[in-house]
């Protein structure tokens, strides 16, 4: 399905409303479509469920959406996977009545099947006229079918439902009624319009109108690029866990993106208001201690050497109403632990040097690289502070696990690095990584997403300068020769590792439960070696 982007934002002020549909819906939403169209920009997207969500995100990237209409399951899947709003096109109780008169001409037996739940009403309603209806509902696809073919086979002739249920209906030889009236989908435009303006007028409103570009988040959920189960499972936990004021626990190894996820479920919660709240980050693993304490929690003036005049609010005062990043959590000093778990508790921080305490309303997302049970477990965390943190938690699958998406982060990657350059991708760019997926897929790629990001900007400065130089295996090796040197070693000849009192590899891993870091940990090896040996054992 190809595309144009459309006028930027600044240029174009009417809401941009795209509706979703596969069924005959989509002759109604066009139909409709023409009483709306000078109010808004509205487009059709012919596609279902995984379809549309994928080309939403993928438009996201791009494009600028308000406002997306569906209707029934497919507007029910796509409200968990994309960052655009949903307004869901629903029948009205007079649609109901209308579609069962119709089904009545037809056939004095009637089946209704609707998505996930039943209509109470229909019940009194068929006992009040005497007309015998059989509901029945469904999640998927296929449970329609069946609910379909079970109605079939008890002699129900008609099927009142949503476009999906009546297009299976008439493929089974039954008769289908389409159950959505023109007023209902008017009201759903109604309301799509009305989302938009709340939106728009939210995101202009307020003292803090305006964020520093510092303290905005700049990535959301189109930004988790990837079509791997893992993937979509990550985004559906990023959409669910925005809805929470509960503080994150993101796990993960260097480069697998644990800011950016960060950076999307604030996006995607309620505190983001179109990205207009702060969103705060800070590496606790990269400032020195005694000037970490000042940059979270402020100080006051002379509070110490060198303190700012007139004193200096710290991090959770600029993350106000918004969200603070904690990045490499595990890496705290103990001292401030014990400060930030008051913080967390009292909701207001105290600033060094100083006895006022100043109330703050922030959500705490904190990501990890380390393992950190086994640092409450060693002392070197607090119990109570990790409990604190990890109301929610995640965990990022290193890159290796989801070979997958290798293919299509590259050509991402590849096409935003060219482009950055102002140079252009080979026409046969989808091609060439093909060719070089298998190069790229042995490879374990230690630094994760971050790592395959740095290889792309290195490979589109050279293709930059050498616009004629096709992207092969060999130029790939050329320009990162690392590639070659993982997926050349050859397995040992015995690739069992023996542990300090003679258990292997495995046993290791079986005696802590599975976790990699305290396994690694045990036997004087990194993670990324252990995974090796444990690959080459299988």
């Amino acid at each position: 399905m190809s595309y144009q982007p459309r006028i930027p934002a600044e240029a174009n002020d009417k809401p941009v409303i795209w509706t979703v549909s596969v069924s005959r819906l989509s002759d109604l939403f066009r139909d409709i479509t023409l009483e709306y169209d000078h109010l808004a920009s509205i487009e059709p997207i012919n596609l279902g469920f995984d379809d549309a969500a994928r080309h939403i995100r993928e438009r996201m990237a791009l494009d600028r959406c308000d406002v997306v209409i569906a209707a029934g399951s497919n507007a029910a899947y796509l409200k968990g996977r994309v960052s655009v709003p949903v307004v869901i096109a629903k029948a009205s109780g007079f649609d109901v009545m209308q579609a069962l008169a119709r089904a009545r001409r037809v056939s004095d037996r009637i089946g209704v099947i609707t998505y996930q739940e039943q209509l109470p009403e229909l019940a009194e309603f068929g006992a009040t006229f005497g007309v015998p209806i059989a509901q029945r509902t469904y999640v998927t696809e296929e449970d329609a079918r069946a609910q379909i073919n079970d109605l079939k086979a008890a002699g129900i002739k008609v099927i009142v439902g949503a476009g999906l249920i009546t297009d299976l209906a008439e493929e089974a030889g039954l008769t289908g009624v389409f159950v959505y009236s023109a007023a209902s989908i008017r009201q759903a435009f109604d309301d799509a319009l009305e989302m938009a303006r709340l939106t728009h007028l939210e995101s202009n409103r307020g003292p803090r109108a305006v964020v520093a570009d510092t303290l905005r988040a700049k990535h959301g959920l189109n930004d988790l690029r990837g079509e791997s189960a893992a993937m979509e499972k990550l985004r559906q936990s990023v959409v669910l866990y925005a809805r929470s004021p509960a503080t994150v626990l993101i796990q993960g190894e260097t480069g697998t993106g644990k800011e950016l996820v960060a950076q999307a479920i604030h996006r995607e919660g309620p505190r983001s208001l179109g990205a207009n709240r702060p969103f705060v980050a800070v590496n606790c693993g990269a400032i020195a201690e005694s000037l970490l304490e000042s940059e979270l929690f402020g100080h006051e003036e002379g509070a110490f050497t060198g303190a700012r005049r007139g004193g200096h609010a710290g991090l959770f005062e600029a993350a106000h109403r918004g969200t603070l990043f904690l990045d490499e959590i595990g890496e705290m000093p103990l001292a401030l632990q014990t400060r930030l778990l008051r913080v967390l508790e009292e909701r207001e921080v105290v600033r060094v040097g100083g006895t006022r305490p100043v109330a703050v309303n922030v959500r705490v997302i904190s990501a990890t690289h380390c393992n950190l049970e086994a640092r409450v477990r060693e002392g070197r965390f607090r119990a109570d502070l990790f409990y604190r943190l990890a109301v929610l938690r995640m965990a990022l699958p290193p890159l290796r696990e989801r070979p997958a998406d290798i293919r299509v982060l590259a050509e991402w990657s590849l096409k935003n690095a060219l482009a950055a350059l102002g140079a252009r991708p080979h026409p046969n760019l989808h091609a060439e990584i093909a060719a070089c997926a298998p190069l790229l897929e042995r490879y374990d790629w230690p630094g994760n997403v971050r790592e395959l990001r740095n290889l792309a900007e290195r490979l589109a400065l050279f293709l930059a300068n050498e616009p004629l130089q096709a992207l092969t295996p060999a130029f790939m090796l050329s320009v990162a020769p690392e590639l070659a040197r993982q997926a050349l070693d050859p397995a040992p000849a015995a690739p069992v590792i023996a542990a300090p009192d003679g258990e292997t590899v495995e046993d290791v891993l079986a005696r802590f439960g599975g976790r990699r870091d305290d396994a690694a940990q045990y036997l004087g090896i990194s993670r990324t070696t252990l995974w090796r040996k444990l690959r080459k054992t299988a």
